[in-house]
Order: C-alpha cells, then sequence, then structure tokens
C-alpha cells in the first residue's frame, strides 16, 4: 500500500482544507443568524467529508514505519482532535449564548490551526516551535 502513499496523503490533506473552510463558512454564517448552515445536506456534507478524512488518516497511519511517530506528534494531533470537535459542536448549536457561540468558533479555529501546524512540523509544539531555545 506504500506505493499509493502520496496518494492517500493529497486526499487527507484535501479532506482536511475541505472540513475546515466548510466549518469556516458554516460557523461564520450561524453567528450571523443564517438557518441553512444546519441544514441536512450541509451536516451530511460535513460528515461526509471528515469520513474521508479521518480514513485517509487511518490509512496513513497503518503504512507509515512506526519510528514517523516516535517524537509524539501524531498523539499531540489525536489529543486535540476531541477538543476541536467539542469546541465546534458549541459553535455551531450546543452554545447557549451567541458569545459562547463566538467563543467556541474562535477556540475551535485556533485549535484547528494549531492541528495542521503539528502536522506540518512534525513535532508537538507545532507552530510553538521556533519559539523554544
Amino acid at each position: 500500500m506504500i506505493v499509493y502513499y502520496l496518494q492517500i496523503k493529497w486526499l487527507h490533506v484535501l479532506a482536511v482544507l475541505a472540513s475546515g473552510a466548510l466549518f469556516t463558512l458554516r460557523g461564520g454564517f450561524v453567528l450571523a443568524g443564517a438557518r441553512w448552515p444546519m441544514a441536512a445536506p450541509w451536516r451530511y456534507l460535513s460528515y461526509s467529508i471528515d469520513t474521508g478524512l479521518l480514513t485517509a488518516a487511518a490509512m496513513l497511519a497503518s503504512i507509515l514505519p512506526a519510528a514517523m511517530f516516535a517524537n509524539g506528534w501524531l498523539a499531540a494531533k489525536l489529543a486535540l482532535l476531541p477538543v476541536y470537535v467539542v469546541l465546534g459542536s458549541f459553535a455551531l448549536k450546543r452554545a447557549r449564548t451567541q458569545g459562547g457561540r463566538a467563543l467556541s468558533y474562535a477556540g475551535s479555529l485556533l485549535v484547528f490551526g494549531f492541528i495542521i501546524g503539528i502536522a506540518r512540523a512534525h513535532h508537538p509544539l507545532g507552530p510553538l516551535l521556533r519559539f523554544t531555545l
């Protein structure tokens, strides 16, 4: 399966970008008071993209050598994933107030960005790595 590594990696990257873009769009419109972002077609599109994203991630994890993950960057990404999901859920529907939604939306975008930074750096500190000694 290693012969398909590049295709799977780019599918994963594309799914990350699509998932983040759709969440950013939906969350922004939810904060603006629109109802369409919570309609079934948009939710199902999000579920479909995220399923592809997680499938590609699982495939990558299964074909890469274990030494690739020795420094903990994958564990850091996986630890932040539920934080992103919970904050995103509060941003889109679970927060009781508009302020709570806005705070959850901002937090989820920050966590999403940090996850991407970790993936790009292949280090648990991600974008913070440049500020260390």
